[in-house]
């Protein structure tokens, strides 16, 4: 895995102050396929599952695409109250566009649908439809311009899809992804995270793009990225800004553009019932990891696939598939999350073989 020459998870990334004034958009802009700005990277070994990316760097904003040629069953949680979604069937999909831009940058998902239907010789048969989910998220805080992707950059993302390894960083959807915004001016960037897990045969590939309105919380309960106070050098909690507020008679603040997107994919075979059980258990697992979740002001999506390869079949006491491989995946989700903000941090995945 190559090392990410970011800086470390206690340096101020702070987003700045945003301005609403008039904004140059997509006029003359050249898309970069691949990350196109130093990164780190999580290598995976799961064959038929892609990943691309492709940036407009003049937002900075992108999209990524997580590819399933041969198609996958699909379920979808979404949460919150601010949820932008495009999805062609619920149950199935050849691939999810992340994308940021938020209601304009469904258009990447068009441009990846295109993509597809011309790999497929643009032939229009039921059995020749690629499905294409896409979800978005609000990244317009984090920089003075309109730019936007569009269909032009999905196709680049997904001509960018390889096997083997994903961009994590300030890279794709997570390019101008920010974190910790009970107020703007202790906003930081946050990104693009990944992980892999590999348990015998099973095989879990967890990508997120990380742009909540909470915090982004280590494993031992510290904060490690948004809300940052400058007078302090620290990182906290929103939970007291909020009793402060609350104390004081005060109205709290909670700033707008959340949204936190995920892909989970596993080549587990589950049943429909145990899909929707396993994405509802794995995105509530991500509470841990950002706090808090799933608020009014954020639009959290997590589409969770199977490639339905491994018949685990069933134990004495009868236990659902969906929570073993849920359990793993979990623990992925987390590693990802942080991997979106420290990505010369994330695991190595051999060392989970």
């Amino acid at each position: 895995m190559n090392t990410s020459p970011e800086p470390p998870p206690e340096a101020p990334r702070l987003t700045g102050v945003p301005s609403w004034g008039d904004r140059p958009g997509n006029a003359d802009l050249s898309p970069t396929p691949g990350p196109g700005r130093p990164h780190g990277h999580v290598d995976y070994d799961f064959p038929g599952v892609e990943v691309g990316v492709a940036t407009y760097p003049e937002g900075p904003t992108g999209t990524t695409v997580v590819h399933v040629p041969a198609g996958a069953r699909m379920a979808i949680d979404a949460r919150g109250g601010a949820i932008g979604l495009s999805s062609g069937f619920e149950y199935l999909a050849h691939a999810v566009c992340l994308t940021g831009g938020s209601v304009y940058g469904l258009g990447a998902g068009s441009g990846v649908a295109a993509e597809l239907l011309t790999r497929a010789g643009n032939r229009t048969s039921m059995e020749n439809l690629r499905l294409v989910s896409t979800a978005v998220i609000y990244d317009f805080s984090a920089r003075d311009n309109s730019v936007v992707p569009d269909a032009r950059l999905g196709r680049e993302a997904v001509r960018a899809a390889g096997h083997g390894s994903v961009p994590v960083g300030r890279v794709g959807a997570g390019a101008s992804a920010s974190a910790g915004k009970v107020d703007w001016s202790r906003c930081e960037f946050a990104g693009q995270g990944a992980a892999f897990r590999r348990a015998g045969d099973v095989r879990v590939l967890v990508v997120t793009v990380v742009n909540p309105l909470g915090v982004i919380v280590d494993r031992d309960g510290t904060v490690v990225r948004g809300n940052y106070d400058t007078a302090t050098g620290t990182r906290r909690h929103l939970d007291s800004d909020y009793a402060t507020a609350l104390d004081a008679a005060a109205v709290p603040r909670a700033e707008h553009g959340n949204t936190t997107l995920t892909v989970v994919v596993t080549n587990a075979a589950l049943d429909d019932r145990e899909l929707d059980h396993f994405a509802r258990q794995v995105h509530g697992s991500m509470h841990r990891a950002i706090v808090p979740f799933h608020t009014e002001h954020d639009g959290d999506t997590l589409f969770a696939l199977t490639t339905d390869e491994i018949d685990l079949g069933r134990g004495a006491d009868d236990v659902p598939r969906s929570v073993a491989v849920g359990a793993i995946a979990a623990e992925a989700a987390w590693d990802a999350v942080l991997g979106s903000v420290r990505p010369h941090s994330t695991n190595d995945p051999q060392e989970q073989q």
